[in-house]
């Protein structure tokens, strides 16, 4: 039974690290380094009250289980997610892959056959787009009943109090039903797709508490995009849970859709059974029941394979979790803002502190996130491969490469792929998808199919891997991605013989995607990035000895400027109507100098520009990456008081809650969180010329004191 001693004692702790947390004190050891600890816990999670739509979580980058305030998932079915979870549904009978024939296109007097939805074939044409998706696991939650044997429902809960400790990655909750309290301790282990579950609850003792696992099937027909809790759990029928064994403390589960395959194992460390109340109504829904005593202690991993016959106990993995955070925060950079006298230092460091834990658990994984990260499903939870910049540079930034090198193996994976692509439309070199999924097919789409500005961020990538490994294993290991991407995009560029000039488009889609393809042309950011690209790829040809391509340097001498109108850069060559008309969606004309180091830009063009951003941009219509681009842009200019004012820019569009989750687009909104980290990296270490002084990119007012380190400096 639980005594009102561990209650109490639980309580004056949490009473302990909420008032620590509101102290602002000196955040350094003794020999002048940051005090990380203090700095990490001032932030831990805190919450009195279920949110249905934001998550705790708990994860290792691979895998991530959100919890509502019960510490499972008991009255919100939030997701059990992992990078590797990925379904198909039948392909519609009479159809095969290889028969989309997409559509043809004008493309400077040539027919191009691209990946675009065609009348013909509708029903192939949306398989394609929703096919593959990531899927839910399972839910875990309890089974709560008052105490007349009705169900409880959440507002049958008295005392709510949640709370994550991110110095060991373990949630603690806390809640009364009926005056019986309830203790709860949920945890991830830092190597194993695996839960672990402590409770402790006179409610136990009293029959009136058990944990439930169901399973759903991967997606509901007819479904958008964009689900909070995914899984249809209305038709049985398409999916099955075999139970493989039930001994006396385990339970193993295969789960077979359609053509998917995964594998669950439960295992109780108290005394419990595991029972299926109702097999011909609830096949996929099991009861794990208390016998006796006031706890109860299990753990729940998953896997594409069989899981082996001992799992770590919920010990072992509230220790793996300690050690792994503690190490996770010890290591890379660190910032503290703590005896700044801005107001806001203390909203700012907290979106920092989390946005790095959150990251960690949802964006560390075998392939690239998608925008929801593992909380739940965007665009069928495919990931873009534009985004991956906003998603992983910061990683580099903060010098913790390894957590992003892993999901980087996409460029080398789907290399041939993409010069398939490119051979098919008449290309050189390798032209990368826009949004796909572990197998490397590209979502049908025309904004899919004309989005280029994702075709150089793998030199990015690379030249960011030798900065902080300048070795011949790093250039060899990129060489064919780094020379591949460029035969692209010196072949991309069409040669206006009239004006003696290398041209971008049509058709072609802007960042912003909110301009006609067929008439957009010579767009600002992609032209910038274009340069940058071909300049660093000219760079790896040198360091690896090799004679220069004379096609790159052709484009790259001829490539048309920066298009400008009245002293202001624009979003495309000829665009009219632009400060009105197409003022809003990304202002990705600014990342040419913030973002990327400024390859063709005149800096005094670009300030003007920026200025005119912020003077009429509608930020109520934009997304959550372009406050900190912005920030970026406005700490090369030397604008640090304008940098730090986007990071806490007023938008809706760029909030982050309790949990830290942010908002910016489909909620959450991960490349958020991705690009408030860069941004602040950048403005800490500074970039390639920056000026040699402290934080360059944070304000000399007297009101900010940045203490930092670890850094690497942005190009």
């Amino acid at each position: 039974m639980v005594s009102e001693r561990l209650f109490r004692k639980s309580q004056i702790i949490l009473l302990f690290l909420l008032l620590s947390s509101q102290v602002n004190c000196e955040n350094a050891n003794k020999d002048g380094h940051i005090n990380r600890y203090l700095l990490v816990t001032r932030h831990n999670i805190i919450a009195e009250k279920n949110n249905e739509k934001s998550p705790m979580q708990v994860g290792n980058g691979e895998f991530a289980f959100g919890v509502d305030i019960t510490g499972l998932q008991s009255f919100v079915p939030f997701n059990t997610m992992s990078h590797w979870a990925w379904h198909s549904d039948p392909i519609p009978e009479g159809y095969k892959v290889e028969d989309f024939k997409g559509q043809v296109w004008d493309t400077h007097a040539r027919p191009v056959r691209y990946s675009i939805p065609n009348d013909e074939q509708r029903q192939l044409s949306q398989w394609l787009a929703e096919n593959p998706h990531r899927f839910n696991l399972a839910r875990i939650g309890f089974v709560l009943k008052k105490s007349d044997g009705s169900p409880a429902k959440i507002d049958d809960l008295q005392n709510t109090s949640q709370q994550l400790n991110l110095w060991t990655g373990l949630i603690t909750s806390k809640f009364e039903l009926q005056g019986q309290p309830v203790l709860v301790y949920t945890v991830c282990h830092p190597e194993k797709d695996q839960i672990a579950v402590k409770v402790q609850s006179p409610l136990i003792q009293q029959g009136r508490l058990a944990v439930k696992i169901n399973f759903p099937y991967a997606s509901e027909k007819g479904k958008s995009g964009f689900a909070d809790y995914v899984g249809d759990w209305e038709h049985p029928e398409l999916h099955k849970t075999i139970l493989k064994k039930n001994e006396k403390n385990r339970a193993d589960f295969k789960r077979i859709l359609d053509s998917t395959e995964y594998y669950a194992a439960l295992q109780w460390f108290s005394d419990a059974i595991l029972l299926q109340e109702d097999k011909a109504k609830q096949p996929h829904q099991f009861l794990l029941q208390p016998a006796a005593g006031s706890s109860l202690e299990f753990v729940c991993a998953f896997s594409p394979e069989k899981l082996p016959e001992k799992l770590p106990s919920p010990q072992e993995c509230i220790a793996a979790s300690e050690q792994k955070w503690s190490e996770f925060w010890s290591s890379g950079a660190a910032i503290d803002l703590s005896q700044s006298t801005d107001p806001r230092w203390r909203e700012l460091e907290r979106r920092i502190v989390l946005s790095q834990y959150l990251m960690a658990v949802n964006e560390a994984g075998s392939l690239p996130p998608q925008e929801a990260g593992l909380v739940n499903n965007g665009w069928h939870g495919r990931f873009h491969f534009e985004m991956i910049w906003w998603h992983g540079v910061h990683y580099a930034l903060w010098n913790r490469w390894d957590m992003w090198d892993k999901s980087l193996v996409v460029y080398s994976k789907f290399l041939e792929s993409s010069k398939q692509r490119a051979e098919q439309q008449g290309y050189k070199g390798a032209r990368w998808p826009k949004c796909t999924a572990y197998d490397g097919r590209e979502w049908p789409h025309v904004i899919h199919a004309m989005l280029i500005w994702q075709q150089p961020h793998p030199i990015y990538f690379a030249e960011l891997d030798y900065r902080l490994h300048p070795t011949i294993e790093t250039l060899n290991k990129w060489k064919d991605i780094v020379f591949n991407t460029a035969d692209f995009m010196a072949s991309y560029a069409f040669l206006d013989k009239k004006a003696d000039r290398y041209v971008l488009g049509p058709p072609v889609f802007v960042v912003s995607e909110n301009t006609d393809p067929m008439q957009t042309i010579n767009p600002a950011f992609e032209l910038g990035y274009w340069r940058f690209g071909l300049r660093i790829a000219n760079q790896w040809r040198q360091r690896l000895n090799l004679e220069p391509v004379p096609e790159w340097n052709q484009v790259l001498n001829k490539l048309a400027p920066l298009p400008a109108e009245n002293n202001l850069y624009i979003l495309y060559e000829g665009i009219g109507d632009m400060w009105t008309k197409y003022n809003f969606e990304h202002p990705a004309l600014i990342g040419t100098y913030g973002m990327l180091p400024g390859d063709g830009v005149n800096t005094s063009v670009l300030g003007q520009t920026l200025d005119k951003i912020l003077s009429v941009w509608n930020f109520d219509r934009t997304w959550g990456w372009d406050f900190p681009m912005l920030a970026m842009a406005a700490a090369r200019l030397n604008r640090p008081e304008t940098a730090v004012d986007l990071l806490l820019h007023p938008s809706a569009g760029f909030q982050f809650d309790e949990h830290g989750l942010a908002t910016g687009g489909p909620f959450p909104y991960f490349p958020s969180n991705g690009a408030l980290l860069t941004a602040v990296a950048m403005m800490a270490a500074g970039w390639d010329g920056a000026p040699d002084i402290q934080a360059p990119g944070f304000p000399k007012n007297g009101k900010w004191y940045v203490k930092y380190e670890g850094f690497n400096i942005m190009p």
